[in-house]
């Protein structure tokens, strides 16, 4: 089945006795996990492209105004906008919404970029499935709607699966191909995951704080706190990163419809990314794709980021290849001459296998032994992206490697692991 939808890669969420106090601290942190996702975003093909030509405006954001909007208009306005999920206020949720206000003064104008080509996309997957449309800011939380983000514990893509819970949605993760970073099927797992949540404890502000710490956790805070149901009530009794999580949720909604009444006028990016796919019934390198139809190899690995090692087994299963549409009609004229050469190529080399990240559970445990592990830098990678393949830091690389500043070259080995 084809489908039309635009990529464009980007952006990503993070009481106790004195809950003012820990929701700041918390805020913090979570602000600067965002930084992090974001600032990674800046390297991403599209991003880099499309930004050395716009314009991005200085917005009026004014952080002592906020403090002087008053808690009953902030309350208001959440309960203007009739969504599904109570969108609850209080001095916990304000604290993320300054805390957003700030992040996107910055970021505002690529986020909302993003959000007109993923937000269709979200918006009939949800609704096929019953999830309020809302949940779409949830990707903001989780990976910056980055679909090649990965997490410190290795959950990956837009919606931030983790392996056994990719698998359990039908989402292929081997050496060659990880669906959690396809942005369709990872859209459709999540859906699927909220839905299943939901029908687990009958309210989806427990069914997203499920989403983030797993419905172990949540049936645990349920019976620590007496048998109570109400997110809030259970709070003290939830893992730290979950108690922010649905405060986070709250807010990233909030901006995003009510960001013009802090004085923030973004621009938008000029990114006519119109891509369609198509089923693949052979194997396919994207070199040959990329020598064939004139395509920048980074382009088709934007556009396909699930697909690991610029290799597409399509003659083992179903598999799809996303292009711009103004390359569809040259990709068919040269098709049987890819497949050709692929199949060639495959005969007298075997694939390798040089940009696989390790695989770790909930727990942040790797599933493989130890040992060292080396990357082959391709042409125009930084330090940037290698550090987010293997879900690790570019301070961590340059330690291991002895590297000082951040210029690597063609060819080099850098060590991983």
């Amino acid at each position: 089945m084809n489908r039309t939808f635009f990529i464009v890669i980007l952006f990503a969420a993070f009481l106790a006795p004195t809950p003012c106090i820990l929701a700041q601290s918390e805020a913090n942190i979570m602000a600067n996990d965002c930084s992090r996702s974001y600032d990674s975003l800046l390297n991403t093909y599209y991003v880099k492209k499309f930004s050395r030509t716009h314009a991005r405006r200085n917005l009026n954001y004014n952080e002592q105004a906020f403090e002087n909007v008053s808690d009953s208009v902030i309350a208001n306005r959440l309960k203007s906008m009739h969504t599904v999920i109570p969108m609850n206020y209080n001095n916990i949720v304000r604290q993320y919404i300054k805390m957003y206000l700030g992040i996107m003064s910055r970021r505002l104008d690529v986020t909302l970029t993003l959000s007109e080509y993923y937000h269709p996309m979200f918006i009939e997957i949800l609704s096929r499935y019953g999830v309020p449309e809302e949940l779409k800011y949830l990707s903001i939380i989780e990976s910056a709607m980055n679909p090649q983000a990965t997490s410190r514990v290795g959950a990956a893509g837009l919606w931030q699966f983790m392996y056994y819970t990719g698998k359990l949605y039908g989402l292929e993760v081997n050496s060659l191909v990880d669906d959690r970073r396809d942005p369709y099927k990872s859209t459709v797992a999540a859906a699927r995951y909220l839905k299943d949540l939901h029908n687990v404890f009958n309210d989806w502000t427990l069914a997203i704080a499920a989403y983030n710490c797993g419905p172990g956790n949540i049936n645990k805070a349920i019976a620590r706190s007496g048998g109570k149901h109400n997110f809030w009530e259970i709070y003290p009794y939830l893992p730290r990163e979950t108690r922010g999580y649905i405060p986070a949720f709250i807010a990233a909604t909030y901006v995003m419809n009510h960001y013009a009444d802090h004085g923030l006028r973004p621009s938008r990016f000029d990114m006519p990314i119109n891509a369609d796919t198509i089923v693949l019934h052979n194997n396919v390198y994207f070199k040959y794709i990329s020598d064939a139809i004139d395509i920048d190899i980074d382009e088709l690995r934007a556009l396909n980021p699930q697909y690991i090692t610029d290799y597409i087994p399509g003659e083992s299963g179903t598999y799809t290849l996303t292009l711009p549409i103004n390359k569809m009609q040259s990709f068919f004229s040269f098709e049987e001459d890819i497949y050709s050469k692929t199949n060639d190529s495959l005969s007298t080399k075997p694939i390798v296998v040089s940009a696989q990240q390790d695989r770790v559970d909930r727990g942040g445990k790797s599933s493989r032994g130890g040992g060292n592990r080396y990357h082959s830098v391709r042409k125009g990678e930084t330090l940037t992206q290698i550090a987010q393949k293997y879900g690790t830091t570019v301070q961590a690389l340059k330690k291991k490697n002895k590297i000082k500043g951040d210029k690597i070259r063609y060819g080099q080995k850098i060590r991983v692991k």
